[in-house]
């Protein structure tokens, strides 16, 4: 057994636990006519100390709240409506929303927000891997790591135990792009497709689904032959279709045109006039979308997915996703030669790391490649 006092600013006890540990208590005040007390238990008496001692002078400045702290899932609620509504878009508030409530909560939210521990978090974590994928279980981490870094931030804890907690490893998953031929194969099987340019500016420039059919006339200038990624459309949780800011940052971007996207668009134009003529007052296109239905209105993320799938169908191709397209430009792009730099910014990449890690295949087959140049340069040169 041992004492801690400590005069002026607060008092506790430090004792020996049966199983060999240490644990500490010392009050930080008064709240509702009752004191309020932090226990905490570490390996060593001298860890004990120090953080009861670190526990007393945070009160003091405040940066601890005296009342009672609130549960992790009355906290996550908070931070739902406080903050992350404010930040993100609201596809992936939903999101949140639906993980918070099927997952989170049930496995920690009973827990104060000052008790919850590391060890908490990653017993968490290994339950929830029995039932989801790695990548599942890394986006629940990261939800429980932002919003217990804003707890910290708030003054309603000193520190994140999510950040002491590493998440579940993802498996290596192996991207399937189209080859050169396939390619090829699938832009002669859009020949005389409605909606031609919207499959070739995928395949030529690596649009996502949402930038391609968020795309206005506005956004492109055919002119100088360029196009900009300035909106994505979206579908919110109750079904709507609604234009949205970019995934991140990097994804507004200006992409130059090739001569065959150009060519493209204006007969997408073209179309559309015909088309927005013959619906006359049933016409409805409030964004100036440039691929619509033919009355105007934006086309569903579903439905493009079909007419992807049977363009590839008809075309006696694989199957694979919409989004293996955006995959197969970066592929063919480092192919030809173009820097890993150049693909990022047609890509709109956060970072070239992404570019790097996700398309290292072919970075391997280029490196194979400069080692030949390297050989002829050096001592082929007779």
């Amino acid at each position: 057994m041992g004492e801690y006092k400590r005069r002026g600013r607060g008092e506790g006890s430090i004792y020996l636990l049966p199983n060999g540990a240490w644990r500490g208590t010392v009050e930080i005040g008064w709240a509702n006519g009752r004191r309020q007390r932090k226990t905490v238990t570490r390996a060593t008496r001298t860890e004990v100390s120090k953080e009861l001692r670190r526990l007393v002078d945070a009160a003091a400045e405040g940066q601890i709240p005296v009342g009672r702290a609130p549960t992790f899932g009355e906290w996550l609620e908070t931070y739902l409506r406080e903050v992350a509504a404010l930040r993100v878009r609201p596809s992936t508030l939903a999101r949140y929303r639906q993980e918070v409530r099927l997952y989170i909560k049930p496995g920690l939210g009973r827990h104060r927000l000052d008790v919850l521990r590391p060890a908490h978090i990653s017993s968490f974590y290994r339950e929830q891997g029995q039932r989801l994928s790695a990548g599942s279980v890394r986006r629940l981490h990261a939800l429980i790591r932002r919003s217990l870094t804003i707890a910290v931030r708030w003054g309603l804890i000193t520190s994140n135990p999510a950040l002491l907690v590493e998440p579940p490893a993802l498996g290596h998953h192996e991207i399937e792009p189209f080859s050169l031929e396939e390619a090829r194969r699938f832009l002669n099987a859009l020949r005389g497709h409605r909606l031609e340019a919207r499959w070739v500016i995928a395949l030529a420039l690596g649009l996502r689904q949402g930038e391609v059919l968020g795309l206005r006339w506005t956004d492109v200038d055919l002119d100088a032959g360029v196009l900009r990624v300035n909106r994505a459309l979206q579908k919110q949780s109750g079904g709507a279709l609604t234009l949205v800011e970019p995934k991140t940052a990097r994804s507004r971007r200006a992409v130059p045109l090739p001569q065959s996207v150009v060519d493209a668009l204006k007969a997408r134009r073209s179309e559309q006039d015909a088309e927005r003529h013959k619906a006359g007052a049933l016409w409805h296109d409030a964004y100036g979308l440039v691929f619509t239905t033919a009355v105007g209105t934006p086309v569903h993320p579903r439905n493009d997915h079909r007419s992807f799938r049977l363009i590839t169908d008809r075309a006696g191709l694989r199957r694979v996703r919409v989004h293996d397209l955006r995959h197969t430009t970066a592929t063919l792009l480092l192919a030809q030669g173009v820097p890993a730099r150049v693909v990022m910014e047609i890509l709109g990449h956060s970072q070239i790391s992404v570019t790097l890690n996700t398309y290292s295949h072919v970075a391997s087959d280029l490196a194979r490649a400069a080692t030949v140049s390297i050989e002829e340069a050096l001592w082929n040169n007779s």
